[in-house]
């Protein structure tokens, strides 16, 4: 698909997204922080569900980060999660042409989460996306935003219980 948007059109922004669960499965909590380098302007945002996994998490917190954007942005994704980033960097692409299949050393197998990576896959194509790997727990402000709010959805859904 090409860019719907001239790149000197579009807004720079950083996202910066986090998930927690309270078990592996378990209540989970997703989170992001939008910044808009323009203008400094920062927005967050939290949510979680009854039962999930902590990837599962992750792979939200940058969908409901991309889907706050209402118009195509360059975006540098920051995430801790190594699964997400590279299945967006690298193993997308080859699960796409190989039908959302993963190849295992027993044959082809269901990419785990698909429903979520399919959504990622729209979204991506909206945005120019740059990725960014931040070392969870290093002290990375935002990353540790984040992740107050992921845990606090988490434990928010844990606690109704």
């Amino acid at each position: 698909m090409t860019d719907p948007t001239p790149a000197e059109k579009r807004r720079a922004v950083k996202l910066f997204t986090d998930g927690a669960c309270r078990g592996n499965p378990g209540p989970g909590g997703w989170a992001y922080i939008l910044h808009d380098v323009a203008t400094g302007k920062e927005r967050e945002s939290n949510g979680g569900q009854p039962d999930t996994t902590n990837n599962r998490m992750e792979l939200m917190a940058v969908i409901e980060g991309l889907k706050a954007l209402k118009k195509s942005c360059d975006v540098q994704l920051h995430s801790d999660s190594k699964y997400v980033l590279q299945g967006l960097e690298t193993w997308m692409k080859g699960w796409k042409k190989n039908g959302w299949r993963r190849k295992t050393s027993s044959g082809f197998q269901p990419v785990k989460n698909d429903d979520l990576w399919k959504q990622l896959d729209e979204l991506k194509e909206l945005h120019k996306l740059k990725f960014i790997y931040v070392a969870g727990h290093s002290g990375h402000a935002e990353n540790e935003r984040c992740d107050v709010l992921a845990v606090e959805a988490a434990e928010a859904i844990r606690t109704r219980r």
